[in-house]
């Protein structure tokens, strides 16, 4: 079918397993790295990118599936971390050959990896995937899926937000606030709907032409400025970085206005110790893999047979989680970044550990 390499030990970056997979008839690249097992199956999307080279996508890859563990033992779901790469644009090469090759190499890994919808994927994708194998979440409600985790992706934001803004400012609303939401794709459109039914004033940007024309559409209340940097730089109370990762950067935190940040991205501090200057700088940010696991509890959901309103329920609990480890940053003095790690490594590594008894 193609080349299938596979490592076990991929050296200081800690992950069980990263597998490379190739179709040359269908154009398939693709990397799967599974971080972490130690709570269960690995669950974590396909991302669908035109990487500048292979060292980039295995670079995304590792550090995505890493932050995935981290966000479903936080989510309380009883999944491991894992992510996928295929290394293409996707506008020139997906098909439905290639799709389908992917969902085989899946198959291969025998339910240790579940994957799902990320950023150049989509639902419609994930049924292909899935006439080649079981592992696979995200499907449409036809086929018994959860479709677009996009909904509670943005609903679980929406309660990080309100519990930083509890935090901050004593109410757990945005109402009268200013908050810029940088990209209004599939996560950024819901959650501008729930700020501005919460009473916020909101500031976005995007650079796809739709998108704006969607949200000059849908909510012309909403201002556009004309990038992320103009965003960043304006007075604005909560940024909410919607786009890919590494918005938290340098450069970005040295002019931030907002007090909070809280966003869908994934990855967004752009190297270690960003974490500390935002601090320093009094600004509070909420991690990216706790206020955004709306998303992985919808399609965690499906695996047990789809309940939105229950889904709905536990991603509503990001809300009582974000304000946990806001508590425990402020008790340990250290940042929220900080505290949500040890949160996660602990349950891991206590419930993990009962792995070792065994059943039979």
């Amino acid at each position: 079918m193609g080349v299938f390499a596979t490592t076990d030990d991929p050296g200081s970056t800690g992950h069980e397993q990263v597998v490379f997979c190739q179709d040359k008839q269908s154009g398939l690249k693709a990397i799967i790295g599974i971080y972490s097992t130690a709570l269960g199956p690995a669950l974590g999307g396909t991302r669908f990118y035109p990487y500048a080279s292979e060292e980039a996508a295995l670079a995304d890859v590792l550090d995505l599936s890493r932050g995935m563990a981290y966000k479903n033992a936080l989510a309380g779901l009883d999944l491991g971390g894992g992510k996928a790469v295929i290394w293409g644009d996707p506008e020139r090469i997906k098909s439905e050959p290639l799709l389908r090759a992917y969902g085989r190499f899946v198959e291969t890994l025998g339910g240790r990896y579940y994957t799902a919808c990320d950023v150049g994927t989509y639902v419609a994708d994930m049924d292909v995937i899935a006439r080649e194998t079981r592992y696979v979440t995200g499907r449409s409600v036809e086929h018994g899926g959860a479709g677009d985790s996009s909904v509670l992706t943005a609903w679980g934001v929406f309660q990080g937000m309100r519990a930083a803004a509890e935090h901050v400012w004593g109410a757990p609303t945005l109402a009268g606030r200013r908050v810029g939401v940088a990209g209004l794709g599939k996560v950024g459109k819901y959650l501008t709907g729930h700020l501005v039914g919460d009473g916020a004033e909101v500031v976005a940007t995007d650079v796809n032409p739709k998108a704006l024309e969607w949200v000059r559409a849908t909510h012309p209340q909403v201002e556009l400025v004309d990038d992320t940097a103009a965003l960043v730089a304006s007075d604005i109370d909560v940024y909410a970085p919607c786009a890919l990762g590494g918005a938290l950067n340098d450069d970005t935190v040295a002019v931030l206005q907002a007090k909070v940040v809280t966003g869908a991205a994934n990855n967004q501090l752009a190297h270690p110790g960003i974490e500390k200057v935002l601090a320093d700088r009094g600004i509070l940010y909420t991690p990216d893999y706790v206020v955004n696991a709306g998303g992985v509890i919808q399609v965690a959901d499906e695996i047990e047979g789809f309940n939105f309103e229950r889904a709905k329920l536990r991603a509503t609990r990001i809300y009582d989680t974000t304000r946990e480890i806001l508590r425990l940053a402020d008790e340990e003095g250290v940042p929220p970044a900080v505290a949500a790690d040890r949160l996660a490594e602990r349950r891991m590594a206590e419930v993990g550990r009962l792995r070792t008894i065994r059943l039979r």
